[in-house]
């Protein structure tokens, strides 16, 4: 263990991007677990990775906006895919989210075939690098958050399927190149399934969960030199795990929803 390890001017930023995905993707993951459909994160994650992979292949900067609008395209076209299926074979939406995710990672590897670095590239994009994230790169990511934000309180119950996939491709397109498709999965699932029986307070308790696991991984990523976004995400899946074995044995016979 090593305390001198711990650089703060690298941890808060990443830590306040962790938070910044955390205010996204707890309501959205809730949202996700009610309708039965939690691997669609995982597919349109990779989706959107697959857009930044075939930008960098064509030479664009993989943080310019040009890159950014494959990757969102990408990723809305998905979405849109996926919601026709839903409506129109919902007997195998499952299946359908899961082929849309194995076809998405296989056509990566294609693309990073030829490329030496593309080993790199692959982790970057499942794993992330949050703690190369600066202040100053958070600034457009806290805005286009804000709006997401706005719009999923403001107009959720009037937004439908359609509505729904498309703000969700968005903020996914955006989280997965600030912290990588493990800890967007994690993110939005962990949360929710580790509220699931909460009859109230349920969104501050999802908050609090991914929170403290994005703090919690972190530090001990950076005190053990371990890879952070493995770390975080199963520093989340304990505090998951703590907070609803907490529950269960405040209120053991709360049925769960």
């Amino acid at each position: 263990m090593n305390f001198s390890a711990l650089e703060f001017s690298i941890l808060i930023p990443a830590l306040l991007a962790g938070l910044l995905v955390t205010a996204t993707h707890v309501p959205l993951g809730i949202q996700v677990l009610q309708r039965g459909i939690v691997f669609i994160d995982l597919a349109i994650a990779q989706i959107a990775g697959l857009g930044i992979m075939l930008a960098d292949l064509l030479g664009w900067e993989p943080q310019g906006w040009a890159a950014q609008g494959v990757a969102m395209s990408a990723a809305v076209v998905g979405a849109i895919v996926l919601t026709w299926a839903e409506k129109n074979w919902p007997d195998v939406q499952e299946a359908t989210i899961g082929v849309s995710f194995v076809l998405a990672a296989s056509a990566a590897i294609l693309l990073l075939a030829g490329n030496p670095h593309g080993g790199e590239h692959l982790k970057d994009l499942l794993v992330g690098q949050i703690l190369w994230v600066n202040l100053k790169s958070l600034l457009p990511v806290l805005l286009m958050y804000a709006v997401i934000l706005a719009l999923w309180f403001g107009f959720k119950d009037r937004m439908g399927r359609v509505g729904f996939y498309v703000l969700f491709a968005c903020t996914v397109t955006i989280s997965v190149q600030l912290v990588g498709v493990y800890l967007v999965f994690a993110g939005l699932i962990i949360p929710a399934l580790a509220t699931r029986n909460f009859k109230s307070r349920r969104l501050g308790a999802a908050y609090a969960t991914s929170a403290i696991g994005y703090a919690l991984g972190l530090v001990l990523s950076s005190l053990f030199d371990l890879p952070s976004g493995a770390v975080i995400v199963w520093s989340m899946a304990v505090i998951a795990i703590t907070v609803y074995a907490a529950r269960q044995r405040m209120w053991p016979t709360a049925s769960l929803t």
